[in-house]
């Protein structure tokens, strides 16, 4: 009864964070850009029970009796699949039409400074400065990064925008002048390795050296004539890739699950009670 208890105990804290999980696409589910994450269940570790030598009695059961310790969350995987597109008709948004490729995006790293991220939350705004400046930034300001690497930083005297599918943005001023940029876009070649940051945000781990892959393997900017690979479509944005129905009925069944589990250890507990109480 005691290894009944410890179990479904394991199992519980394991459900618990697959409820996070469904909780998390959930609430994300209108988040532009935003992809879903699937919880992958695998069982924890066997125990070996054999008969006991002594017991002559011949018996029909195996010689040794394999006893599981719960359930495990084996991995948490991004669903990296297109989101649909939905139009909004504004010059400064737009969404990728391929899966894998990603706006490059300078988000601050407190004592180490910067660091380069990666999100498919294509809604860009203008962010201007005391110097007379406008920088392109995204939705939570950040500022968005150019080919070379570095903020786009242009005169604030700006007229209208537009975007082409090369991921080409060209900006007319008001003396009728024009300037042309190329936003920074990656591919990811190894999206499993990727880490998730925050929000839409996603990129390379710290740890990169210790899985002996080297940053190109992982990622490949599209640069130069590579930039005719590009899918990008101006005046839209990509929804999440959030399949509310399927994620609702893995909730009810995680709860399930969970309740099962709870009702497990209440019923053991009886049963030891009882065995306490006999006299």
């Amino acid at each position: 009864m005691l290894r009944t208890m410890i179990s479904a105990s394991n199992t519980m804290t394991q459900l618990q964070q697959q409820l996070d999980t469904i909780g998390n696409n959930l609430a994300n589910s209108n988040t532009h850009g935003f992809k879903a994450k699937e919880a992958k269940f695998g069982e924890l570790l066997y125990q070996q029970f054999n008969n006991d030598k002594s017991d002559k009695t011949e018996r029909q059961s195996p010689i040794g009796i394999r006893i599981g310790v719960g359930a495990q969350l084996a991995q948490a995987q991004t669903v990296w699949k297109q989101g649909s597109i939905q139009s909004t008709e504004r010059s400064l948004d737009f969404s990728f039409t391929k899966p894998k490729q990603y706006l490059n995006i300078i988000m601050p790293d407190g004592e180490n400074g910067d660091r380069t991220v990666y999100t498919r939350q294509g809604d860009l705004y203008i962010s201007t400065d005391d110097y007379n400046n406008a920088m392109l930034v995204n939705a939570d300001g950040y500022p968005v990064a150019g080919a070379d690497g570095n903020p786009i930083i242009f005169p604030e005297n700006v007229k209208g925008f537009g975007m082409k599918d090369n991921g080409e943005l060209n900006i007319t001023f008001d003396d009728g002048s024009q300037r042309t940029v190329e936003l920074a876009v990656t591919e990811l070649q190894r999206p499993q390795l990727m880490e998730h940051i925050s929000g839409t945000y996603i990129g390379l781990p710290t740890n990169l050296n210790e899985l002996g892959v080297t940053e190109a393997e992982v990622l490949r900017n599209l640069q130069g004539a590579d930039r005719a690979e590009i899918g990008l479509q101006n005046g839209s944005l990509e929804m999440s890739n959030v399949d509310t129905s399927k994620e609702m009925t893995e909730l009810i069944n995680t709860q399930r699950s969970y309740q099962f589990n709870a009702r497990t250890i209440t019923l053991s507990d009886q049963m030891l009670g009882l065995v306490n109480g006999i006299r």
